[in-house]
């Protein structure tokens, strides 16, 4: 938790009239009071900021990285309404905020920053309808439902992604360049994350999601390269770094990596983390999120190459590696996960360490099926023998679980450099991918190697291509990246058809004998047994149910749900949805 007078700081310009508008619905306000005066002004745009999220420990069950089969068949359907981004309602009260500005009596430097915040807002807004469905009806205006035309067609994904770049381009010359983590504005959008956001939503334009026929060499790569490049070297210029150590990057606020983030503060705001990726035993239930041993062997070895690499200094064969998985990794991967043995000082409790064995952990923490323990885990369809630490306040006590409150880091500047990577790569300029692919792997704490490349393969551009794919998924887990790479890269076919799994632990004597579980007990409860005090076995997860992702060629535009199109007759469906919309640009 925050002390509460940084938290009365940090919190001033979203909480000071919080209490005004809340007497009155933001859908039906006054504009003569809220623009004529500041602080109804700036209450009115925090109660849009709730658009960027928080913290959810769910980001990633879309992949392979956590437990939990999300894409069962049909998961998605033009009847219901899962991954559907269609709210124009919040659209209308960006418009309203952009049009009624303007007509207000605030400072024109006041209006300036109202107008620039709702302009990236809306751009952000309709960003992730263009990347959920394609084109979509761009409203510029506040629509009345009494006295508009309601019945808007879809704009084409080209002229979506024209609109989108010059609300941005506005956005950028309004906003302040960049607020200092000591203002009392800081949490705001500032010209510095638009710029951001705005190589963000032309590598998109330029991936092969949008461009199927033409994935690597269409002519939008050289507008994301431009952007990104742009993004980055300006960021640089101002003072954003990587933070020395992984395990900072949202446990350290404010630090020189975050390009933006959600200001959470207990009481006032609090998120939904620790007590999701905690162990039952220690949160106030069972852990919502597990990663999958799928995920547990993608992290690099410590000389940055996969365990399965013949040519790594740490090779080991999948039945070494099973009992051997947690030694000689890449640092962020202690840093990320907690496994069976692990210390693991939560609660504040010195020296404690995670069990997960059956019969020995507690019932809120065990995973697997030793029948020598004379009784059933109740984990078997949501746990895996591994937990998330990453972001973690180990601090807080078990009662104190829900009351997290780190800022959360929704852009950071890793994510501006592999943007970079990425667009410079498909440019033909794999020396600056390479060397920002060095600078991500030499602070995670890989060791370099006797090339300098710490265990990239470097070769050609689909090789580079990998090397940063496989590097997002590590650097950014459990963030929610993840699906939606593989997504914009049409790679979903790494996801349709995979199972997941968990590794159950059981206790065994040096001989390699399975421990009696009454003295297992005695040694677990003096934090005695270690790693190597278990033998290691692969569970299929969950145990029942669906077990199979199902996730087809047409998940890579999802449909407009029915309900829309039937309040609308001027709106066409997708293609491959039943409709004759092309929701690409081709």
């Amino acid at each position: 938790m925050k002390k509460i007078i940084y938290t009365l700081t940090i919190l001033v310009w979203m909480t000071s009239c919080s209490d005004v508008l809340d007497i009155e619905n933001i859908d039906n306000y006054d504009p003569e009071q809220v623009w004529n005066d500041e602080r109804l002004a700036n209450a009115y745009l925090a109660n849009l900021y709730s658009m960027f999220g928080n913290w959810s420990t769910g980001a990633d069950r879309t992949s392979q990285q956590i437990a939990g089969i999300v894409w069962y068949e049909d998961q998605i359907t033009i009847s219901n309404d899962n991954f559907k981004s269609w709210n124009y309602n919040q659209i209308r009260l960006i418009n309203q905020a952009i049009q009624d500005v303007q007509t207000g009596t605030l400072s024109q430097e006041v209006k300036d920053e109202v107008l620039g915040q709702a302009l990236f807002m809306r751009a952000y807004a309709y960003f992730e309808m263009v990347m959920y469905h394609g084109g979509v009806p761009y409203i510029k205006v506040p629509q009345d439902r009494y006295e508009d035309d309601l019945y808007v067609a879809r704009n084409t994904t080209a002229e979506c992604f024209d609109f989108l770049i010059e609300d941005l381009d506005q956005a950028i010359d309004l906003l302040p360049t960049h607020i200092e983590s000591s203002s009392s504005d800081y949490g705001k959008i500032d010209g510095n994350f638009a710029l951001a956001f705005k190589g963000k939503v032309l590598l998109y334009k330029a991936s092969p999601q949008f461009n199927p026929s033409n994935p690597w060499d269409n002519s939008h790569w050289q507008e994301a390269f431009e952007a990104n490049k742009l993004a980055y070297e300006t960021l640089l210029e101002q003072g954003y770094a990587l933070v020395a150590d992984y395990s900072n990057v949202a446990l350290e606020e404010r630090n020189s990596e975050v390009v933006f983030s959600v200001i959470n503060s207990y009481p006032n705001k609090t998120a939904v983390w620790e007590h999701g990726v905690r162990p039952g035993s220690e949160s106030r239930g069972p852990a919502s999120a597990c990663p999958t041993w799928e995920f547990i062997k993608e992290f690099p070895m410590k000389d940055g190459k996969l365990y399965s690499d013949p040519t790594g200094a740490y090779y080991m064969s999948e039945a070494d590696f099973l009992q051997n998985y947690w030694k000689n990794r890449d640092p962020r991967f202690d840093k990320s996960i907690v496994w069976a043995g692990k210390t693991y000082e939560v609660s504040g409790k010195a020296g404690k360490r995670q069990y997960t064995a059956l019969g020995i952990a507690h019932e809120l923490d065990d995973f697997g099926i030793n029948p020598a323990a004379q009784t059933n885990s109740t984990n078997l369809d949501r746990y895996t023998g591994f937990f998330i630490l990453k972001n973690s306040l180990l601090n807080l006590t078990q009662a104190e679980v829900q009351q997290y409150d780190l800022d959360y880091v929704l852009m950071r500047f890793a994510e501006v450099m592999l943007n970079y990577a990425e667009a410079a790569n498909e440019m033909g300029d794999m020396t600056t991918a390479l060397e920002i692919l060095r600078q991500i792997r030499e602070r995670a704490g890989i060791t370099p190697g006797n090339d300098g490349n710490f265990g990239i393969q470097v070769g050609s551009r689909e090789q580079i291509r990998e090397a940063i794919l496989a590097e997002r998924n590590i650097e950014f887990c459990f963030e929610g990246h993840r699906f939606w790479d593989l997504r914009r890269l049409r790679m979903l076919d790494r996801l349709d058809g995979t199972t997941k799994h968990g590794v159950e632990s059981i206790a065994i004597d040096e001989d390699g004998s399975e421990m009696p579980l009454v003295e297992a007990r005695s040694l677990a409860s003096a934090y005695e047994l270690t790693e190597e005090d278990f033998k290691y076995s692969i569970l299929q997860v969950p145990r029942s149910g669906v077990k199979v992702s199902v996730v087809p060629e047409t998940y890579y535009f999802f449909p407009i749900q029915k309900a829309v199109l039937d309040r609308n007759p001027n709106l066409e469906q997708n293609e491959g949805w039943g409709g004759t919309f092309d929701p690409t640009l081709e």
